[in-house]
């Protein structure tokens, strides 16, 4: 017999937990230590309840069972008894400053205030708790002060973190200096310190899920490149991506036919990771040469905006990357100026874990509080990130929902993309929708519907949220580029001709998908996870092939015949499906990530890159020379753009309006919107993914124009078919319109906002 674990599920209740039957224990044998009274017990199957008397949370325990063993005592459902609806963080108010920290199972908590970064003691002050676990103390400001962090004591025993000697930033932190090493020691700048922001006129734009062409962009990659051309001082930044008449810049989007960028995290994360191959802390760092988090998927303050995204910024080994609030009023000054082209912003939000390695807050204020663990009290690790969060717990659940709604009145953001969502409870998601919503009816909620092991996207669905649509990508392009391209390559794979139905009409559930709506699926083809769509592409042409060195840089960077036509028809079946879609940035013109040369890094140059999360670099920062030998894509996919504006039953017309087509060769496939309310026009959707055989469809008699073929796209058409037989080559596609005129564009300017 065996103790599998010991919780503590109230403040007067303790569970036992064994491998086999547990009739054979009762309060007589049972023990803590330190002591804890126990007033009885109640067996029933491997569990034994112990009510005792009220546990002090302050103090590790174990519990010792007679005859079989001991196992530390965890805190569980105890901790979902506290919440506070107090305003957290540093609240200035009247001339004064109130500091306020959760920290339910601290003995002690102590508030240091800095006047310099060269101030290595600080000004102490002790706080105050309450009875719901909050620590907190109030004194008049003093604008000498700049930066203030805090020290927390608590248990110390099994998993514990607390440890007095170390000084924490607030997780509730407006802005943060840290510095430059993995440790990523950090202070909270005090928000007397941070400038008010002029927003002008500006206002969130309204779009609905339907109509959404979503961009997603790294701040960095966008911009850093030279061939970029933005000015080198705000090259990389936030600021880079509000230039004007730049590539990588807001009016690149505009140009494009995008109305939303979807930016991957902006929250303040842990951009440095151990040193490679020595054990520093205990740490051996044999995953990592570049000793980097470059996507930035390892938050640390979800209420701060990252720092080295702003202008001056400094990474300096073992120095303070200080830049004052410059974060703050840069990031603003971005959604301005993206709002003003009528571009809405979307944040990728990363709620489902935290940084690993730096002294990331929330693990120094109570894991537990604050983390999942298991049986044993030891890190869960279904997000892969090294920790997992709580986000049951009810003040865990209210610092997601409270940097939510941050984000969208401090930043005027429009909407969040949710990283593993599977791993955020439903409860969390549902108070999300409903307080963003209340905030901002229109706002816009996406989710990534896996993580863990779990994959459900209706859970999503019945909550109006829509979801990243991997049934989509998978079909469509592929889940790998050799061994299972997608229908676009010309084969089915492993789907069968119904599941057409299934890509274009969004995955819903009367065409055997998850969805309870069109407007839930985001599609999509690639993202910044694996290749980018153009390497993809390569490889599955034979153009490039996995873990071997480009050879030719510049016959690799022009997409040849083969791969040219196939990114067409990926886009092409992307650009006339239900449901908004999303476009990684630089797909649009064949984008590629080569490892880079570093002399300073043991890697491998030239071999393509399917998981460039660390690199800093030419590998993942957007060559436009790409798009100078692919602008032939571009314009393909900014007509198709433009043509999906224009016609708008593409995105909105019921079900009911279509009729699938039978063509004459197998891998083709196609349907008709007919016309409705509002849509005057027949539109004809004609695909042939066969490489080697055209296909001959039939569509209705009349007088089509010809919107796109396999080269070439124009709303004003690029010839005439007549109804009846209508061929289209092997490996094309052909979109037709009859009837109707020509609809004004669509466009989401600023007028269009609320």
């Amino acid at each position: 017999m065996h103790i599998l674990s010991a919780t503590i599920s109230s403040r007067d209740t303790v569970v036992v937990t064994f491998d086999g039957p547990a009739d054979a224990f009762d309060a007589k044998t049972v023990t803590f230590s330190p002591p804890l009274k126990v007033l009885d017990s109640t067996p029933s199957g491997h569990t034994l309840l112990l009510r005792t008397e009220p546990v002090p949370l302050t103090r590790s325990h174990t519990v010792v069972v007679r005859g079989v063993g001991s196992a530390p005592l965890i805190p569980d459902g105890v901790l979902n008894e506290f919440y506070s609806d107090k305003p957290l963080g540093c609240i200035p108010e009247r001339g004064r400053y109130t500091f306020r920290l959760f920290a339910p199972r601290a003995s002690a908590v102590r508030l240091f205030l800095y006047r310099s970064l060269d101030d290595l003691e600080g000004t102490a002050f002790v706080l105050e708790r309450d009875t719901d676990g909050v620590w907190e103390v109030a004194m008049p400001i003093d604008e000498a002060d700049r930066y203030y962090a805090y020290s927390v004591d608590g248990p110390h025993g099994e998993g514990e973190m607390f440890d007095p000697r170390l000084r924490i930033a607030d997780p509730y932190s407006l802005a943060v200096v840290t510095r430059n090493d993995f440790i990523h020691e950090g202070r909270t700048l005090l928000p007397t310190h941070i400038p008010p922001f002029d927003w002008g006129d500006d206002r969130r734009v309204c779009i609905p899920l339907r109509d959404l062409v979503v961009y997603e962009v790294h701040v960095r990659d966008a911009t850093a490149h030279p061939s970029s051309g933005v000015d080198p001082a705000r090259a990389g930044t936030y600021l880079g991506l509000a230039a004007q008449g730049v590539r990588g810049g807001v009016d690149s989007f505009r140009s494009l036919g995008v109305n939303a960028v979807e930016l991957m995290p902006c929250q303040h994360f842990a951009s440095i990771e151990p040193p490679y191959q020595r054990v520093v802390g205990g740490l051996f760092n044999t995953w990592n040469p570049y000793e980097r988090n470059h996507w930035g998927y390892m938050p640390s303050y979800y209420f701060a905006p990252e720092p080295t995204y702003c202008t001056g910024s400094s990474l300096v080994p073992g120095g303070w990357n200080d830049t004052g609030a410059r974060q703050v009023t840069e990031f603003k000054a971005m959604v301005r100026a993206l709002h003003a082209a009528g571009i809405a912003v979307i944040l990728d939000v990363v709620y489902n874990h935290t940084s690993q390695y730096d002294r990331q807050p929330l693990k120094y204020i109570d894991r537990f509080s604050y983390y999942r663990s298991d049986l044993r009290g030891q890190w869960t690790n279904a997000s892969g990130c090294g920790n997992d969060l709580h986000t049951e717990r009810p003040m865990t659940r209210r610092l997601i929902i409270d940097s939510v709604l941050h984000w969208m009145r401090e930043y005027h953001v429009d909407g969040f993309r949710f990283d593993l969502a599977a791993l955020i409870d439903q409860e969390t998601f549902r108070q999300i929708a409903e307080k963003a919503r209340e905030e901002f009816p229109d706002v816009i909620l996406i989710a990534e519907p896996w993580g863990g092991g779990s994959h459900d996207m209706r859970r999503f669905s019945t909550l109006g949220i829509a979801s990243w649509n991997d049934i989509f990508r998978n079909g469509v392009k592929g889940v790998h580029p050799v061994q299972s391209p997608g229908y676009a390559f010309g084969t089915w794979g492993w789907n069968p001709p119904e599941a057409f139905g299934l890509w274009m009409l969004g995955s819903t559930e009367p065409f055997g998908g998850p969805l309870l709506d069109a407007a839930h699926s985001l599609n999509y083809l690639a993202a910044h996870d694996g290749y980018t769509l153009g390497d993809f592409i390569r490889i599955a042409c034979g153009q490039a092939r996995e873990h071997e060195p480009v050879s030719d840089p510049n016959r690799h960077a022009a997409l040849d015949g083969c791969a040219l036509a196939r990114a067409r028809m990926a886009f092409f079946l992307l650009l006339v499906s239900q449901g908004p879609i999303m476009i990684q940035q630089g797909d649009e013109f064949g984008r590629s990530k080569v490892i880079a040369p570093r002399r300073d890094r043991h890697v491998v140059a030239g071999i393509l890159d399917g998981n460039s999360y660390e690199k800093d670099d030419e590998t993942n920062w957007i060559d436009y020379g790409y798009q100078d030998a692919n602008e032939n894509l571009r314009e393909y996919v900014r007509g198709l753009l433009a043509v999906r504006r224009r016609f708008r039953q593409i995105r909105h017309a019921d079900p009911s309006r279509y009729r699938f087509l039978k063509p004459d060769v197998p891998v083709a496939s196609g349907f008709l919107i007919e016309n409705g309310e509002g849509d005057p026009e027949d539109l004809a959707v004609l695909v042939n993914a066969n490489t080697e055989n055209p296909a001959h469809f039939t569509i209705p008699p009349g007088e089509w124009r010809i919107l796109a073929d396999g080269e070439r796209v124009s709303v004003d058409g690029i010839g005439i078919a007549q109804g009846g037989e209508v061929t289209v080559p092997a490996g094309t596609a052909m979109l037709l319109v009859r009837g109707g005129a020509p609809q004004d564009e669509l466009f989401y300017d600023a007028d269009t906002a609320r």
